[in-house]
């Protein structure tokens, strides 16, 4: 179990969170750091020749809908609290 985990570590490996924490960034930013992983071994396969450069670029653009859509539903970059009410 323990040679798993390490395995999964080592090929999607995950940096530590140090922005404000609240869990609607906490699940950005694994979605965020999930697209970067995706995109790169998306990337790796193209430049192998294994998908075409059209295939390519139609999964990163779904990832990016997806990525997109989940800021949308999260609230990220929201004005919540009406800062331009303060002046």
């Amino acid at each position: 179990m323990t040679d798993d985990k390490n395995f999964d570590d080592f090929l999607y490996p995950k940096s530590r969170y140090r922005g404000q924490i609240k869990p609607e960034n906490l699940v950005f930013n694994y979605n965020l750091q999930e697209f970067a992983q995706r995109v790169n071994y998306i990337c790796n396969l193209e430049t192998a020749g294994k998908i075409t450069p059209s295939q390519a670029y139609h999964q990163i653009k779904d990832l990016w809908k997806y990525l997109k859509y989940s800021k949308k539903e999260l609230g990220i970059g929201e004005d919540l609290f009406g800062k331009d009410d303060e002046e």
